[in-house]
């Protein structure tokens, strides 16, 4: 599977420009609401260290790219419609939003760290970011207890007879969110509250919802405009607080990426994307040499533009996945080229699902893998670890 990444967030705040940047893609930007119509879907990559080297073998990938041992895997990055107050009820382009939302595996919340949009998306002065991060947080928590409450009605009007459990009618109505049964009866279970849904308050229900949708749809806060000092005011401020614990954080100027990636393509530097240094190779007026030290010093405070950093953060981190390669135990090389692969899979990955993962053919005819560093011969249930080299042996 292609792992999708929205990038969500009131009209604005530097969404599309993330956007632009982490692609390269020409989607429309502008300081007003509504600026994304459409969701906007582009090609970004994440950074995995090739494998290659270590088998003494240079990569021909089939996608993507590499660069000086490290490999640009793909994936799928959407640039949903902007977000106002009230989308849960359908206001602005509300309902929209939310359906171009269930498409996403994760969330890149794009914030104005700087506090110069309004909760509008209009221009102002010293607006709070933590009242972005609640809204955003509220719209789609409100959106899962809508369906959430459907989903207690449908087991309440004895709709799988009166003996269903509570939690098979809730799996069955919010299927689209991707969480089954079990899931749903851990977190019941977690809550405390019981599994008689009439003895839920409304504060409980909420709650629910609330973890329900952490599970489903995590977030990752891209705080953007961190190039700015008051955006870097903000961040020493909220990042440590408490209620957000839950959330990761990760510095932003997608300005700054940007300008470097065009730069880097009119020939002005040498830039690989998410590096914290870049050098200056080309011809350029005092103006533009200006511009690109006040964006070597951001990268140089922060380690990078942050971009490759959030994206990464989101798939990696937040979302625990991994990256495998396949490989050959004995050295045989495929006549197309070698590492020419790597497969982005889920948290807790295993042998069998690696194989599903190249093909359907490959999972049916699996018989086990033989990790390539090793030569250990491993189970189809056998849980694989980030950048692990496995050769699948099949029945064909």
């Amino acid at each position: 599977m292609s792992y999708r990444i929205g990038l969500v967030g009131k009209p604005s705040v530097g969404k599309s420009t993330l956007f632009n940047a982490a692609t390269m893609n020409d989607v429309p930007e502008g300081a007003y609401p509504f600026t994304t119509i459409d969701p906007s879907v582009g090609e970004a990559y994440v950074r995995v260290e090739c494998a290659a080297p270590e088998f003494d073998e240079t990569c021909t990938p089939s996608v993507g790219y590499c660069d000086d041992g490290t490999r640009f895997v793909p994936v799928k990055l959407v640039d949903v419609a902007g977000l106002i107050p009230g989308a849960h009820e359908g206001n602005g382009l509300g309902n929209q939003f939310l359906a171009d939302l269930n498409e996403t595996d994760v969330l890149v919340h794009v914030v104005d760290f700087s506090g110069q949009t309004d909760l509008e998306g209009e221009a102002t002065e010293g607006h709070d970011p933590r009242e972005d991060i609640a809204f955003l947080e509220n719209e789609i928590d409100m959106w899962y207890l809508d369906v959430l409450e459907k989903g207690i009605e449908r087991h309440l009007s004895g709709y799988h007879g009166g003996d269903g459990d509570v939690e098979d009618a809730l799996a069955e109505q919010m299927d689209a969110f991707g969480i089954v049964d079990d899931e749903i009866k851990q977190i019941i279970l977690g809550q405390g509250i019981g599994f008689d849904p009439e003895a839920w308050d409304d504060e409980q229900r909420e709650e629910l919802a609330r973890e329900i949708r952490k599970r489903t749809k995590p977030i990752v806060i891209a705080a953007n405009k961190m190039d700015t000092p008051a955006a870097q005011e903000n961040w020493s401020e909220i990042t440590g607080e408490a209620q957000y614990d839950h959330l990761d954080f990760v510095p932003v100027s997608a300005h700054a990426e940007k300008s470097l990636k065009q730069a880097n393509d009119a020939g002005v530097v040498e830039y690989t994307p998410g590096e914290p240094a870049f050098e200056i190779v080309g011809d350029v007026s005092p103006e533009q040499e200006q511009g690109l030290e006040q964006i070597r010093e951001f990268v140089d405070e922060y380690g990078g533009t942050g971009v490759q950093d959030v994206l990464e953060t989101a798939l990696f981190g937040t979302l625990g996945c991994i990256g495998v390669f396949p490989g050959s135990a004995n050295g045989s090389k495929d006549e197309k080229g070698v590492f020419r692969d790597c497969f982005v899979l889920p948290e807790g990955g295993t042998v069998e699902d690696f194989a599903y993962t190249i093909h359907s053919d490959v999972g049916d005819g699996l018989l086990h893998g033989i990790d390539c560093r090793s030569g250990r011969q491993v189970g189809s249930d056998h849980e694989l670890a980030h950048r692990d080299v496995v050769e699948i042996v099949t029945t064909g």
